[in-house]
């Protein structure tokens, strides 16, 4: 057997999307992962990811939002590096070196979302939905 899948996601803050992409692979993915995410200017978790998660039953509140570069620094090897920043922000997403299969999956920035809580909320569910139908059609690809 070979050993596991190692796989970085990135974006901007850590503190929504790659999150949410980190905890669908785990979920998903179960043991055939070894699954991280940073950002590239750390932040601290978005308080309606986390409501948005625990809506479709995982808890990211314990969660920590860590930097890309200490990753780099470790010289850290991952198979894939999944960057998912939304268009706008995509020049800022950053290059990750070593011989990891760079994808790049853009995704809107929860953070830049305007209106009441429940608007944006409603706009994170829609950005996670997508998130997690893009994690399994990935992992079923992986399996072809």
């Amino acid at each position: 057997m070979q050993g596991k899948i190692r796989v970085l996601f990135v974006c901007i803050h850590n503190s929504a999307r790659s999150q949410m992409g980190e905890a669908f692979l785990k979920q998903a993915g179960g043991e055939r992962f070894e699954v991280q995410s940073a950002g590239i200017e750390p932040g601290r978790l978005n308080p309606l990811v986390v409501q948005a998660m625990k809506e479709v039953g995982i808890d990211i509140s314990g969660n920590v939002t860590k930097e890309v570069s200490q990753f780099i620094e470790k010289g850290a090897p991952f198979d894939y590096v999944i960057t998912v920043c939304d268009e706008t922000s995509a020049e800022r997403c950053p290059l990750f070196p070593g011989k990891a299969q760079r994808l790049h999956w853009g995704f809107p920035d929860p953070s830049a979302l305007q209106g009441t809580d429940e608007e944006k909320l409603q706009s994170i569910r829609a950005i996670r939905d997508d998130i997690k139908k893009k994690v399994e059609s990935w992992i079923i690809s992986l399996a072809a």
